[in-house]
């Protein structure tokens, strides 16, 4: 039986969709936690897997313009070639939790040594990449953006979903498909949000939020080509092939 969808069907999803909450976390960066880092005259596998032995990841630090396929588009670099403590790494990412470890803004202070009170440089940062061993899982190394207030960025801000248990259309006996786990923006630095919270309580089966419907600063900018796409919906359960009706 194939089931008809009506002008106030229509009109009544387009109320629901209407009534989900779309939320952006404040924009903010951790001042408590402060990375401690130190520079690294040498680079290498060697010299690397040194630091490591030692409790420290390698870490490198520069302006996101560097990574500009352009070379006319090329900020100055500023890069720095440096090591982290591991545990403090470890403390802030249980601390922050690792899906929004890179969306995260964080204090760097370059020190002249280990311990030492010698400030050589710092500024705000945000990381962009986690290496990590296929095997162990152990954090190899990190690469970092600096990220102080008026620099433009392009980021990947995490969506988390919630009011998943409120949800009619799942209670029907509708699924959750999360289509989309993450959006990439360009934005000022100190405008990137934590992560975005899309609350699906209202939807109902067939409902979907669109990329469009997220509210997020004016300074942001949605990089997608289609700004149409879901980010989630609430799919009917079909029964793949049914057993005939005996008569």
């Amino acid at each position: 039986m194939v089931k008809s969808v009506t002008v106030s069907d229509q009109m009544l999803r387009l109320w629901r969709g209407l009534k989900t909450v779309v939320q952006t976390s404040p924009a903010n960066t951790h001042h408590y936690h402060t990375i401690q880092a130190i520079p690294r005259e040498c680079t290498g596998s060697r010299i690397s897997s040194r630091d490591r032995a030692q409790g420290r990841i390698p870490a490198v630090v520069f302006s996101q313009g560097l990574l500009e396929k352009n070379p006319s588009n090329r900020s100055p670099s500023r890069k720095q070639i440096l090591t982290t403590e591991r545990k403090q790494i470890r403390s802030i990412i249980k601390s922050v939790q690792l899906p929004f470890f890179c969306s995260t803004r964080f204090q760097l202070q370059i020190r002249a040594g280990s311990g030492s009170s010698v400030l050589l440089e710092s500024g705000t940062v945000l990381p962009i990449k986690i290496h990590r061993d296929e095997e162990s899982g152990k954090i190899l190394n990190l690469v970092f953006v600096w990220a102080d207030e008026g620099t433009e960025l392009k980021v990947d801000v995490p969506v988390v979903f919630k009011g998943l248990e409120d949800c009619p259309g799942l209670k029907k006996g509708g699924y959750f498909k999360m289509i989309r786990s993450s959006l990439k923006f360009q934005c000022p630095a100190e405008h990137i949000p934590q992560k975005i919270e899309v609350d699906v309580s209202k939807l109902d089966i067939d409902d979907r939020v669109l990329m469009h419907d997220i509210e997020v600063h004016p300074s942001m900018k949605l990089l997608s080509k289609n700004e149409s796409m879901p980010l989630c919906k609430i799919a009917p359960t079909y029964i793949e092939n049914p057993e005939p009706i005996k008569v």
